[in-house]
């Protein structure tokens, strides 16, 4: 199928090359002009036939919807929008109900696979109406990953942001507990080699998952977590869930701690933190605060 890709960041970039290695042409545009391959969104949309179908990666918020609404410009009846950023789920409600006065569909893609998507697969979940995710479909079909499993119609428009959501949600309580327990067996002293107590439990534990491969893989690169402020950012939908927990009368409290020791890391610093912002830079090369030099210049840093 031919594409066209807005935003070719740290995602975007691998996902366009992960298409046209299944063979699906890619028309990419960015802000960036050495990784562009058109100027505008305007050569973007001439070059794609109709059906045209847009896939955006760009920052959720006024990025997002900015570039929405200028597709809502170029685009005529019949074409589609994806939008495969990280968006609230009630923003697409907005995005759909806007495209749609011009009979554009609109589909809505939560992606998960970070920097190791290229090779690995994306895993994704869309929502919107089946005559539009279809004309998506071999798209969703080259990124996700081998086998069964990986891709899912999660529902109607804003059903893929808002499961993406509640995985990430998840995924918040999974960190902050395999943090707790790296700190925790750090701070006794009967443990002599925490790091291969973790490596033992990736096989034949019911606790084995890829954050922990890794935690693992960020310890072998530092043992103490040498270098990593114990500092960790949220990327928003960690509060999202929390919200919708909250609007739906569902309690969620692992969930919520989680989020709320991600706020107090920014107070202090914070030995389980260093895990979980390792953890993030693992998976998705999110950017490490890094701990100032020790000794007298320490708080001139």
């Amino acid at each position: 199928m031919d594409i066209g890709l807005i935003g070719l960041g740290k995602m975007g970039g691998n996902m366009r090359e992960r298409l046209r290695r299944a063979g699906h042409t890619v028309v990419g545009f960015d802000r960036n002009p050495d990784v562009s391959d058109v100027a505008s969104l305007e050569e973007l949309v001439e070059k794609l036939p109709t059906p045209k179908v847009v896939w955006v990666m760009v920052p959720a918020g006024d990025p997002t919807r900015e570039t929405v609404t200028a597709l809502g410009e170029l685009l005529g009846e019949g074409d589609v929008v994806v939008d495969g950023g990280n968006s609230r789920w009630t923003d697409d409600l907005a995005h759909a109900e806007l495209l749609a006065e011009k009979k554009i569909g609109y589909v809505d893609c939560g992606v998960s696979g970070g920097v190791w998507g290229l090779e690995n697969g994306y895993a994704l979940m869309y929502g919107g109406a089946a005559a539009d995710v279809e004309k998506v479909q071999p798209a969703f079909d080259a990124l996700k990953p081998e086998g069964e499993f990986g891709s899912v119609h999660a529902g109607k428009v804003g059903a893929g942001h808002f499961s993406k959501m509640v995985h990430n949600g998840i995924e918040y309580a999974i960190m902050q507990a395999y943090a707790e327990g790296w700190e925790l067996l750090e701070k006794v002293e009967s443990v002599d080699n925490v790091t291969e107590v973790l490596r033992s439990w990736r096989e034949g534990t019911v606790i084995r998952s890829w954050l922990l491969d890794l935690l693992v893989a960020a310890l072998d690169d530092a043992p103490n977590l040498e270098g990593i402020a114990g500092y960790a950012e949220d990327s928003g939908e960690g509060r999202w869930t929390v919200e919708a927990g909250i609007e739906n009368a569902v309690a969620t409290p692992a969930i919520t701690a989680a989020l709320y020791a991600r706020f107090v890391s920014r107070q202090d610093d914070s030995p389980a933190m260093k895990a979980v912002a390792a953890m993030r830079n693992q998976f998705g090369g999110h950017a490490m605060k890094t701990e100032p030099p020790k000794g007298g210049d320490a708080a001139k840093a």
